[in-house]
């Protein structure tokens, strides 16, 4: 899997400086913990399945090389 951040330079930027504000973990979460510090682990387990598609939050994109 290849791994990019969204295209949309706009969007990404919002964002991370969400995910800054928000100490690293993912602003589209409620629990703050391992398992929604960016990037998530429900795209880490996405990606170990090898299915392309973004983050929850849109940030990140993986795609079969």
């Amino acid at each position: 899997m290849k791994i990019t951040q969204n295209p949309d330079k706009e969007y990404a930027n919002d964002i991370k400086k969400r995910l800054k504000a928000n100490n690293g973990y993912c602003p589209c979460q409620l629990i703050k913990d391992a398992n929604t510090k960016c990037p998530c682990k429900m795209f880490r387990e996405q990606i170990d399945r090898g299915e392309p598609g973004a983050c929850h939050c849109g940030l990140w994109v993986a795609s079969e090389e």
